[in-house]
């Protein structure tokens, strides 16, 4: 493609050289120049692109997109300065790519929890209607069969053109994808057209990148703001700040609810270890999937569906027979019935929606005791330290035991996470709270004094199959662990 019909229709600020050039490549890494490539310049969190145009020159890039030209011009270059270099590298890509998201109907979803288990779900049902579709999300990317690992829950906008287009090869119809603030902020989804967009809810997270709580609502908000009209913008009415999300919108409005009117109505007839027992707009239905959290999952994929044009008895039917996706309340129960939950709760309202799931589920066995609830927790390092002691007061209020270990430190030092978590321990529940920095040996302590019929929670990395520390992830995988760690106790 010709440099000037990469930026059809965008605004530029200047221009430097024949923008007849011919561009087979665009890339935002200097390491993956070559000949005829466009290298744009994006001033990230860590580095700024801009710092590495003459490397992306003596590479052989053909052009160079930037905000600022570099103080000499090189005369067998040309240079595009424009405003916004990621969201003009979002514009580009979809030029570029020839608008893949226009040929498909993309979902996407967004919000603080739910975001992975919704868009999971959305791709299994539709599957099971008997489409071709494609998933993009925290856990993988996937075209039908195909898995691609994810490096991001939303990947930049070269590298999503660039699935989607792969996608729209393979005959795909239907692609579901988790949008995240950082995403939206960053201009990750700038260019894509959406066919629908979903909030799950918002609570406290990512305060490390977006500063206030505000910040990150408009961010969230960013997303239904960009819908086009024959779109549609599905909201869960239930969470406070749900209708914020349709304020300034010019998709179709449309809302979810377990507590109110809404488009989509639902309620809640039996939560236990087994499933939920749900009315969906006045269908009976049984779910393998468990807690209440999960109710609103479920009722948010079926309004998406309906709304996608799929008939609702269809719907209900297939969603009946999903299980949970990988890492999202994921049990694991041993010889003995002692019960573990992997579960993703990275923040404190998903810790707290799992526990209170939990503690709503548990019965006395057929002795009258009442299980015990051992909570494993840590808190990420590099991210919102704000919610390290919250995270800890909640594990200690809705469990009978605590240990507190790592999760991922990255580049900090795990044992100054762990004393902010300690801070948040209150004095009456030090008694039944450990601290076990080697997440190997808490899940190990875990189950050695667990009884039969107790329950295990271990929270916050769920799906993930490593641990990062000091920028090297080493395997780690929390379901694997415990599978290991019950197998050694057998039927004690």
């Amino acid at each position: 493609m010709q440099l000037k019909d990469l930026f059809y229709k965008t605004p530029l600020l200047a221009t430097s050289g024949s923008m007849t050039t011919e561009i087979t490549n665009l890339t935002m890494d200097s390491r993956k120049v070559g000949p005829s490539s466009l290298f744009i310049a994006i001033r990230g969190t860590l580095t700024d692109g801009h710092s590495f145009i003459e490397t992306a020159i003596r590479q052989g890039a053909a052009a160079i997109l930037c905000e600022e030209l570099p103080a000499e011009i090189n005369s067998s270059v040309a240079y595009v300065q424009v405003q916004d270099s990621a969201r003009t590298m979002g514009l580009a890509a979809a030029n570029f790519y020839d608008h893949p998201s226009q040929k498909l109907k993309l979902v996407g979803v967004t919000g603080t929890n739910g975001k992975t288990s919704v868009a999971t779900l959305l791709f299994r049902l539709f599957r099971g209607l008997g489409y071709r579709c494609g998933l993009l999300s925290t856990v993988q990317n996937q075209i039908d069969d195909e898995v691609i690992p994810a490096t991001h829950t939303t990947p930049d906008a070269i590298t999503t053109n660039q699935l989607l287009t792969k996608m729209r090869t393979h005959g795909c119809t239907h692609v579901f994808m988790e949008v995240s603030s950082h995403a939206v902020v960053q201009e990750r989804i700038a260019g894509l057209t959406f066919a629908g967009g979903i909030f799950t809810n918002i609570t406290h997270d990512h305060l490390d990148f977006h500063g206030t709580f505000d910040n990150y609502i408009r961010a969230k908000k960013g997303f239904f703001d960009q819908l086009p009209s024959s779109a549609f913008a599905l909201t869960n009415v239930d969470d406070k700040r749900g209708l914020v999300m349709l304020q300034n919108t010019a998709a179709r409005k449309e809302t979810y609810s377990l507590q109110t009117l809404a488009t989509f109505k639902g309620k809640l007839l039996a939560d236990s270890l087994f499933g939920l027992h749900m009315l969906v707009d006045a269908r009976e239905v049984w779910f393998k999937l468990i807690g209440r959290f999960n109710a609103y999952n479920l009722l948010s994929v079926y309004g998406a569906a309906v709304l996608l044009g799929e008939e609702p008895t269809d719907v209900l039917t297939l969603l009946s027979g999903i299980t949970p996706p990988r890492g999202r309340f994921e049990q694991v129960v041993s010889d003995n019935k002692i019960v573990g939950i992997v579960d993703y709760a990275h923040t404190p309202d998903a810790l707290q929606n799992v526990l209170e799931t939990i503690n709503g589920l548990r019965q006395t066995d057929e002795q009258g005791r009442l299980p015990q609830i051992i909570t494993i927790v840590g808190c990420g390092g590099n991210r919102d330290a704000a919610k390290r002691p919250i995270m800890a007061g909640i594990a200690c209020k809705f469990s009978t035991r605590v240990i507190l270990t790592s999760d991922n430190p990255r580049n900090e030092d795990p044992i100054a996470i762990l004393e902010q978590m300690q801070a948040g321990v209150p004095p009456v529940d030090v008694k039944k709270t450990q601290t076990i920095e080697d997440r190997h040996e808490a899940i190990r302590q875990a189950v050695s004094i667990a009884y039969p019929h107790d329950i295990i929670l271990v929270a916050g990395k769920g799906h993930e199959t490593y641990q990062e520390i000091k920028g090297i992830k080493y395997d780690f995988d929390d379901k694997a662990v415990l599978q290991e760690a019950f197998a050694e106790r057998g039927n004690q």
